[in-house]
């Protein structure tokens, strides 16, 4: 395949803000140095009631933008057929080469099957899905979701030309759950978030913060059922006293899922005035200020795929108490900063916290830069 190929990115616009959001500006804008790109946004994903997130739905809350030299269609709407014309209009105008879908929620799949079929009828690239989800686990909790998932993910999952995962564990889930041969499934890591500015100096941040206490152990990201926080305020609360009398819990992020659970355990909870939650979707000029005053950042997820807040805290050098699952395993394990805890296992989060408290090292970045990303890309595509 010639150099000069084009190359369409599908993902969600910042209207419907999230870690995918930021994904699909960084592949486009890393990938733009080397090959002409196009962009198609989804974005109006679901009815906006039907957003966890729908309080920041609209908001300009990151700084990110796609590069001016990127052509962008913004975008397509779940219930509006008027936007699937103007995005096959788009297509058909620059007659991309390639096509890269991102999958993370079949809630627009939908929209990727109208993509896959204009694709087919105009001048036929060659389609690739990047699996950022194997399967999101609210959606496979709830039947009708489920069964429409399984339905047009089948579908548009059906004789495509490559299939990428970030990580070897995930390239196993994807083979064995879906039928998709392991040759054609490419692993490719995710690039850092390295986009929100310089560390601060801690004591300053904490100060901008209002926070008293020397210590600050923090939990950053939409909080879900699955990020494992009630295991987080468990050994915080069991932490020796002298540590915990100079220690603050923040947990900074918009509440998705078991919102009462989550009060109410911190309502009860006999360090409930060393616990700060901050409920919001945090917008970029706050995330240098958050993960600068933080000395540890502790991650217990029961399962992941990857983590964009763990690409963030290795940004910023931070220590990183995450548990050993899924993805996580693979992109961790090169960052010395890394301090593995089994899923849900409150004791080892007590034990290791204390350790990493007060050492006030900065841990190198692992080399994951999005040029670096880009040439893996770039290889599969002109493989194909």
């Amino acid at each position: 395949m010639a150099s000069h190929k084009s190359i369409c990115i599908v993902g969600p616009s910042k209207r419907f803000l999230s870690g995918i959001s930021y994904y699909t500006i960084r592949l486009a804008n890393a990938m733009s140095a080397e090959k002409d790109v196009s962009v198609v946004c989804f974005r109006q994903l679901l009815p906006t009631f039907l957003f966890p997130g729908k309080s920041h739905v609209g908001k300009d809350i990151s700084d990110l933008s796609f590069s001016p030299e990127i052509s962008v269609f913004d975008g397509m709407d779940y219930n509006n057929p008027l936007t699937w014309v103007r995005a096959y209009n788009f297509i058909q105008l620059h007659k991309p080469d390639v096509i890269v879908l991102q999958w993370w929620t079949s809630s627009v799949a939908h929209m990727h099957l109208l993509l896959k079929f204009f694709a087919s009828v105009l001048n036929k690239p060659k389609i690739i899905i990047e699996f950022h989800e194997v399967v999101d686990p609210f959606e496979e909790s709830v039947l009708p979701i489920r069964l429409y998932s399984k339905i047009t993910g089948k579908l548009l999952r059906k004789n495509l030309d490559a299939y990428i995962t970030h990580s070897e564990s995930d390239k196993k889930l994807v083979a064995e759950r879906y039928s998709i041969s392991p040759e054609n499934i490419h692993v490719i890591p995710h690039g850092l978030y390295d986009q929100y500015g310089n560390v601060l100096d801690s004591k300053e941040a904490k100060k901008t913060l209002s926070i008293k206490e020397e210590f600050v152990i923090l939990s950053f990201g939409l909080i879900r059922k699955y990020k494992g926080i009630p295991y987080l305020i468990r050994a915080f609360e069991q932490l020796p006293a002298e540590i915990l009398e100079k220690t603050r819990l923040l947990i900074v992020g918009e509440i998705w899922e078991d919102r009462k659970e989550l009060l109410d355990q911190i309502e009860v909870s006999s360090c409930s005035d060393r616990i700060t939650l901050v409920d919001e979707y945090v917008p970029d000029e706050k995330v240098s200020l958050y993960f600068s005053a933080a000395d540890v950042v502790v991650l217990p997820y029961l399962r992941a795929s990857q983590s964009g807040i763990a690409h963030i805290a290795m940004s910023f050098g931070k220590p990183v108490v995450v548990s050993e699952v899924g993805g996580l395993k693979e992109s961790m394990a090169g960052y010395e900063g890394t301090f593995f805890v089994p899923p849900g296992d409150v004791e080892s989060i007590r034990q290791t916290i204390p350790n990493l408290l007060g050492k006030n090292e900065r841990y190198e970045a692992p080399d994951q830069k999005w040029d670096k990303i880009i040439n893996s890309y770039i290889e599969l595509i002109q493989s194909m």
